[in-house]
Order: C-alpha cells, then sequence, then structure tokens
C-alpha cells in the first residue's frame, strides 16, 4: 500500500485520476443591523470570557469558555441560529436563578465543569454527542458567582435575544442573499454549462458557474438550527420542497441513507444540506458543486468535506465556495487564512488541500485565534500577531515539508517511463492475440513490462 497524494495520481494514458479542485472565497459585509447584533453578542462574549477567568477556577473557567465559543460561532452562522441559542440559554438560566431564590437568598451560584481532557475528548466525539454536550453546556455554564450575577446576566441574554429577533425577522441577512445568489447562478438554465464566469467582489473576482438546472449542491453548516433554516428558504427559492434534503446528526441510519440515495439518483432532488454527519463516509460524487455556510474551525473538516465530491470517479472539475463575514474578528483571520491558501494552492498544484489538517499557528491550532481574535481583535498588535502566524503556518517552504510528509512514497512513475510501460502491454496484448507457431512460452517481456508486472497496474501509476 503506497500514500500518495491526489494530484499526483494519473491514468495509464497520463491523465489524471482526478480532476481538478478550486476553493473561492465569497466575502461579504454584514448589514447595519447585523453589525450591530454582532458587536454586541461579541461584547458580551468578551467580558463573560474575562470573568470566568476571574473565577481562578481552571474547570469552571474552561467549561464556561467552551460555552461563549459556542456563542460566537453560532452568531457567525446565522441569526437564526444565535437567536434560538440565545433564547435556550435564557430560559435555563431563569430556571436555574428561580430554583436557587427558592433554596436560600444569596446563594452561590454554582455550574457545571469538565475537565480539559474532557472538552478535548469532545472534539472527536459524534456529532449528535457533540450537539447533545454542547447544549447542555451552552445553556449551563455561566460566570455568575451570586444570584445577583445572575440576574445581571439574565438581563442581558434577554436584550441580546430581542436583538436577534429584530435581525430575524428583517430578512437582512447578507450570508442568505449570497448563497441565493450562488444558488441563482447555479440553476437558472443557461446555454451553456459546468462553465465559469466572474462577478466582482471587494476580494477581486469570484468565480460562479454558468448555470444548469440539471447540477446538484452540497451545503454545509456546523449548526441544525441554520440547516432547518437553509432547507425552509432553498425550498422557497426554488419552489419544490421535493428539491431540497437533509442530513445531520439527528436523524437515524436508514433516514440517513434514504436523503443520501435521493440526492444520488432522484433527479428531482437539487440540493443536499448537511451538517458535518455528512462530512466522513459518504460518496456524493454526482455533485462537483460545493459551499461552506459556515467555516469549520478545525480545518482538516474543510479537506474531509471537500472529499466528499472529489474522488475517484468524480469526471467534473470540482468547486466550493466558502462564504466569509468581512469586518469581523474571526472573519479577518479566516479571509487571510483563505488568500494564503489560494496561493498555496496555485504554487504547489493544488496539493495544498490534503496537508490542511496538519497546520499549524505556532504551535496553536486555528480555534485558539479565532478566540484570541474575538477576546482582543481591536488591539492592532494582536490581528499583527495573527496575520503573522497565519502567514507563517502557510509559508511554502513549510507546507511543501508538509506534503512531502503527507505522501509518504516519493518515487512517481515520469511520462516516458509510462508510455514505455504502456507500450510494452499493447504489444503483449497484440501478441497473444495472434496466431504464431512459436510457444508462447518462448516469448518474454521487456524489462518495463517487469517492472509493470511486479508492480501490479494500479502500482504502477497510482
Amino acid at each position: 500500500m503506497r500514500r500518495m497524494l491526489k494530484e499526483e495520481l494519473v491514468e495509464f494514458d497520463g491523465t489524471p485520476l482526478f480532476p481538478e479542485r478550486f476553493a473561492h472565497t465569497v466575502p461579504f459585509r454584514l448589514s447595519g443591523l447585523e453589525a450591530r447584533l454582532y458587536k454586541e453578542v461579541t461584547d458580551y462574549v468578551r467580558e463573560e470570557f474575562n470573568r470566568a477567568e476571574a473565577l481562578h477556577d481552571e474547570r469552571r473557567a474552561g467549561t464556561v469558555g467552551f460555552a461563549l465559543t459556542i456563542l460566537q460561532r453560532r452568531l457567525a452562522s446565522s441569526p437564526e441560529a444565535i437567536y434560538q441559542s440565545l433564547r435556550r440559554r435564557r430560559e435555563r438560566l431563569e430556571q436555574r436563578l428561580q430554583e436557587l431564590e427558592l433554596l436560600q437568598r444569596g446563594a452561590a451560584v454554582s455550574a457545571a465543569a469538565l475537565d480539559p481532557e474532557e472538552l478535548e475528548d469532545l472534539e472527536d466525539a459524534s456529532e449528535q454527542e457533540l450537539a447533545r454536550a454542547e447544549e447542555e453546556i451552552l445553556d449551563q455554564a455561566t460566570a455568575a458567582r451570586t444570584i445577583e450575577e445572575l440576574r445581571t446576566e439574565i438581563a442581558t441574554l434577554r436584550r441580546l435575544e430581542a436583538r436577534a429577533e429584530v435581525v430575524r425577522r428583517s430578512g437582512e441577512d447578507r450570508k442568505w442573499q449570497e448563497l441565493a445568489d450562488l444558488l441563482a447562478a447555479i440553476f437558472t438554465p443557461a446555454a451553456l454549462v459546468g462553465r465559469v464566469c466572474e462577478e466582482p467582489s471587494p476580494y477581486g473576482a469570484v468565480p460562479r458557474p454558468v448555470s444548469s438546472p440539471y447540477q446538484k449542491l452540497v451545503i454545509f453548516t456546523e449548526h441544525q438550527d441554520t440547516l432547518t433554516y437553509l432547507v425552509e428558504r432553498i425550498r422557497t427559492l426554488m419552489g419544490r420542497v421535493e428539491a431540497v434534503v437533509f442530513i445531520h446528526g439527528g436523524i437515524g441510519r436508514e433516514e440517513r441513507c434514504k436523503a443520501q440515495e435521493a440526492f444520488l439518483y432522484d433527479p428531482t432532488v437539487r440540493v443536499l444540506v448537511a451538517t458535518d454527519a455528512a462530512g466522513e463516509g459518504i460518496n456524493l460524487q454526482h455533485a462537483h458543486l460545493m459551499v461552506n455556510y459556515d467555516l469549520p474551525w478545525n480545518p482538516n473538516r474543510c479537506s474531509i468535506r471537500f472529499g466528499r465530491i472529489h474522488r475517484i470517479g468524480q469526471i467534473e472539475v470540482c468547486h466550493l465556495w466558502n462564504l466569509v463575514a468581512m469586518e469581523t474578528r474571526e472573519g479577518d483571520v479566516y479571509l487571510t487564512l483563505l488568500r494564503k491558501l489560494e496561493e498555496a494552492r496555485t504554487a504547489l498544484g493544488g496539493r495544498v488541500f490534503d496537508v490542511l489538517g496538519k497546520l499549524q499557528f505556532e504551535g496553536r491550532p486555528l480555534k485558539d485565534l479565532l478566540i484570541e481574535a474575538i477576546r482582543y481583535g481591536e488591539r492592532p498588535e494582536v490581528r499583527a500577531r495573527l496575520t503573522r502566524a497565519v502567514e507563517g503556518a502557510l509559508d511554502l517552504r513549510r507546507l511543501q515539508e508538509l506534503v512531502e510528509e503527507r505522501a509518504l512514497a516519493h518515487e512517481l512513475i515520469d511520462a516516458p517511463r509510462l508510455q514505455r510501460i504502456r507500450e510494452d502491454m499493447e504489444r503483449a496484448e497484440a501478441r497473444r492475440l495472434q496466431p504464431t507457431t512459436s510457444s508462447p512460452s518462448s516469448w518474454r517481456p521487456s524489462a518495463g513490462l517487469e517492472e509493470a508486472s511486479g508492480r501490479g497496474s494500479h502500482g504502477a501509476t497510482r
């Protein structure tokens, strides 16, 4: 068994085994209402982080920090996700407050706390287990130490919930508008199919496909609230309920298989909206177009998602669009990362996608940089340090080392040698079919063919 990179694998005729793959950045600006909600929720998250650190309780501070990280990620996901998260958190903390007031006035507020190792283990948990743990932690973890502090936090949550409800009802969801534009570009009938046109963007030209009503699209989000929101809106936009199916960790195996089969083989189904429950082990190669509605805080998940459509047997060039909010703290970090990834993809011929999971940012994972951006991103020196960390992680020399480490097998059959092997195989086939008086055992293959037959056809090319 030899582990190599997708971009280096070829058929016997020298054509690539995998088609090209491209990732495109679609930056957008928040509306005025969205920007205000983003600022107020981020301020709340930052203040609660600071209060958690002041507890001098590592377990509790880590658990509160985890809850606040979930909240910030849902803020970036959709107005629906942040509204539902704020509402559930406020209701649970109000219930907690009532219980404490019944017990005794002035009681200290306790909170669930997990060991750092337990929090780290959640990264590898199944989506259903992670969602259950996230809801429990998000709804219960608080830095409040007294009943009065808990009342103050609940009042803040009521205000934020009302603000999120205004945004939710306003229809000013710029992220959704970008997705709706992509959907229109992909599915509106046109004369050309599979081509790419370009539309102006603040970050240059954003490639978009000239449409075909027969294409299929995969959309990844991280949160079930956002998934439900998108399914409803896309069905309304497309005018057909049956055009959209979905997969998330809360549905059973049989239902998940039905959704996958419908997406692959039912010509009326055009869009699959999925959480990372569809990220691993599922073949979605009947589609060659994908959208990251939510960008994961672990870059390896981007590669895993892309791998659902970029597989052996795929014949179309694969395109991925990443939606990123400009002028947000985590968005700025991600825009720098995606810009450097595109530079690296151009320099390394696309091979950079296979090493995303090994990226280290000055010895830290990406999520640590994003949390630092949320907490201290208003400081110029912090922004500069984060930019340096991202650019350093994507230094071309370092990436080349990661590519070589990932490949393990470095010996490749060059084009002339591959052609000789192919010619030897064709001659052998021709001699086998031709009638001859000589014994078949008297013919011996050339050295090149011995090499090919020794490795096997797959070993010779892949």
